[in-house]
């Protein structure tokens, strides 16, 4: 970046800097909602929801539907560089 352009992109700094901001929190948020670990914990809780009698059993096949699905769907790529694990094709 030149000289010039450097300074006449100066006042936008700000925004560029919250723009990557938001993408890093975005990015960790998607990690965190699909990692297995945490989504089997969800299962887990969803069940002894149930059996505590919290939700009824409709409630608690759209959930364990829909946190099934994060399980079985690869995480999407963001055109950045990650990295996969070989022996399940997930991203890390």
């Amino acid at each position: 970046m030149g000289i010039v352009s450097g300074l006449l992109l100066l006042p936008l700094a700000p925004v560029r800097g919250t723009a990557w901001i938001a993408d890093h929190l975005l990015q960790e948020a998607r990690r965190q909602v699909h990692d297995p670990r945490a989504v089997q914990a969800r299962l887990a809780a969803l069940n002894r929801a149930l059996d505590a009698g919290a939700i009824d059993e409709a409630a608690f096949e759209r959930e364990e539907e829909r946190l099934l699905t994060l399980l079985d769907r690869p995480v999407r790529p963001t055109g950045r560089t990650t990295t996969t694990d070989p022996a399940h094709g997930r991203h890390l």
